[in-house]
């Protein structure tokens, strides 16, 4: 299992601000697809991930037991 964190208006669209996914192993770009179908308009293409605290690639491999967070863009001033 793999377990995700929503951050910001990725928990308001999502209602959660965590989940387990029932998965072994998937690429960054996986569960990024994953996110897409499953709350449309989640923003895929402008989402980072970072899995165990640090920030990863999109071919990277994610594995059962690892922690992913999905950080949107963030916009200051």
């Amino acid at each position: 299992m793999i377990k995700v964190n929503y951050f910001a208006r990725l928990r308001e669209l999502t209602g959660k601000m965590e989940e387990t996914i029932e998965q072994q192993s998937m690429t960054v770009n996986e569960l990024l697809d994953w996110a897409e179908a499953t709350y449309p308009g989640f923003g895929k293409d402008t989402v980072h991930v970072a899995v165990n605290e640090e920030y990863a690639l999109k071919e990277d491999i994610i594995q059962a037991g690892d922690i992913c967070a999905f950080i949107p863009p963030v916009s200051g001033g």
